[in-house]
């Protein structure tokens, strides 16, 4: 269970550079401010992550990413508020290349995640700022269910660990919006928690 003084203990640790271990609607996350480069780097070396690697941005409240974004187009942006909050990330077009850091290679692609929070861990959506986010583990290695599922090594060097109990465990399903504005095409560049045919149906709403 996260209280309200968890998600302040969350938000102090990201404004000061720290890197947190935190449970999502899915699996365990790292997290970190998106646009501090030395703790991006911290983050990307617990995971054992190739930096040129994209990373994804998590608001905790879908108003809030709405609001950061507006140069979305009308048709994205209705899309984007049909499928979040939910298990799901979002590759959208980011012609002001937001969040850089998050971007690796592709300044122009920004992923965005927007948890939908169980009753359990509902007080992280009072947290009222963006982090980049990536699963707490190795890279490649098996998403945490569960607090022991995050390597030891990653919870020793983190600067927070906060316990939110047994989760999902199947990551959110990566859904690419970016031609969804021009064509109202979308892919499914990973299987997850959220089936085709569910994204299909809130699209199609």
């Amino acid at each position: 269970m996260i209280t309200l003084a968890d998600a302040e203990t969350f938000s102090r640790c990201i404004s000061v550079g720290g890197v947190a271990v935190f449970p999502a609607d899915t699996v365990y996350g790292l997290a970190c401010e998106p646009d501090n480069r030395e703790a991006v780097t911290q983050l990307y070396f617990l995971k054992r992550r190739r930096p040129e690697k994209p990373a994804a941005v998590m608001f905790f409240d879908r108003e809030l990413a709405l609001a950061a974004l507006p140069e979305l187009g009308p048709r994205t942006r209705a899309a984007v508020e049909a499928l979040v909050p939910g298990a799901v990330t979002l590759l959208l077009p980011n012609p002001h290349h937001r969040f850089p850091l998050a971007c690796g290679p592709d300044p122009d692609t920004l992923g965005l995640r927007v948890p939908a929070w169980p009753d359990e861990l509902a007080p992280l959506g009072a947290v009222r700022w963006p982090v980049l986010q990536s699963s707490a583990n190795d890279a490649g290695g098996a998403d945490a269910r569960t607090l022991g599922g995050v390597p030891e090594r990653i919870r020793r060097a983190a600067d927070l660990v906060l316990d939110g109990g047994p989760l999902p465990g199947t990551p959110s399903t990566v859904v690419d919006l970016r031609p969804w504005e021009r064509d109202g095409r979308f892919a499914i560049v990973r299987a997850g928690a959220v089936p085709e045919d569910a994204v299909a149906r809130a699209l199609s709403g």
